[in-house]
């Protein structure tokens, strides 16, 4: 089967599941890729938490700022919305920036993120991101921010009512009334921007190899891992990642290192037109055109 028919049966797999977005995997031994519409920009909802830890992680390798420092998190005072990590909280608590790291990548944790932000604030993590290279992703807020959505003021079985409006009013360029969906004025970014991110991470670059490693790190210990996971993960290979998700937006980036030494980067930004919160199956087929991509990819 030729390229461009995988290419159009996946398009229309898509199409079927109401999902649309961005795609893109590249070998990065030999910068061979495969993609649908990868220059498509998107929102990225806590993808932006790498950009994050590979500006914070460059803090820390430059000594301006030191792992051991305790920040002090009070629930409900100084931690954002969320519903793992800090926010669950009950009482204050000193963390170490290099555990308010791992509780960013690892559990996708809100509150540490906004912790470290306050370190290192969005307008340096977009530098820092620029700095290494990388084109196409736009830092311009904390992750607080994206609890003030349509679906704060709508009750649990509301929900619905925050997706329809996030799916319906769209512009053609991009724009939405919702900030957060807005790609002029949210976090946003491209499957190619978030591959050439992580190229940037895995093979030598303009980024310090002790920054690269510390944040690859991270991605490996992943815990949120029902996306992309199930079908990269194996005895014979190691898929590190980080996932992101905001009302009708799921995604996930990541690299999957083969023991034959074959690595490829992975990315997956999808927005949905059904209004539902939990779509499993949606879920399932991101998975399952990221592993047709890639097939096609490695198999030639």
């Amino acid at each position: 089967m030729s390229t461009e028919r995988v290419i159009r049966e996946l398009r229309y797999l898509l199409a079927e599941a109401g999902l649309s977005g961005s795609f893109l995997v590249r070998n990065l031994a030999t910068g061979e890729e495969i993609g649908i519409d990868p220059d498509r920009e998107l929102p990225v909802a806590s993808l932006v938490k790498v950009p994050l830890a590979v500006a914070v992680s460059d803090r820390l390798h430059r000594g301006e700022l030191d792992g051991a420092t305790r920040v002090e998190i009070t629930p409900g005072r100084t931690t954002s919305p969320g519903p793992a990590g800090l926010s669950q909280f009950r009482h204050p608590a000193a963390i170490a920036i290099d555990d308010l790291l791992y509780l960013t990548v690892a559990i996708s944790d809100n509150a540490a993120a906004d912790a470290l932000f306050d370190l290192v604030p969005p307008a340096e993590v977009h530098r820092a991101v620029r700095e290494a290279g990388i084109a196409g992703i736009a830092v311009r807020h904390r992750l607080s921010d994206l609890a003030e959505t349509p679906a704060k003021r709508f009750g649990p079985g509301d929900t619905h009512l925050a997706h329809s409006l996030a799916i319906g009013s769209r512009t053609a360029g991009g724009g939405h009334p919702v900030q957060q969906l807005d790609v002029s004025r949210a976090n946003s970014g491209s499957a190619r921007a978030f591959v050439d991110l992580l190229q940037a991470l895995w093979v030598p670059s303009r980024v310090p190899p002790e920054v690269a490693g510390r944040v690859r790190s991270l991605m490996a210990r992943n815990v949120i891992r029902h996306r992309l996971a199930p079908d990269f993960a194996c005895d014979a290979s190691t898929w590190s990642s980080k996932t992101g998700t905001l009302l009708n937006l799921r995604h996930e980036v990541g690299v999957v290192e083969h023991d034959d030494g074959d690595t490829f980067a992975v990315a997956m930004l999808t927005e949905s037109a059904v209004p539902a919160a939990l779509q499993p199956a949606a879920e399932a087929l991101m998975s399952r055109v990221a592993r047709a991509l890639h097939d096609r990819l490695r198999g030639g």
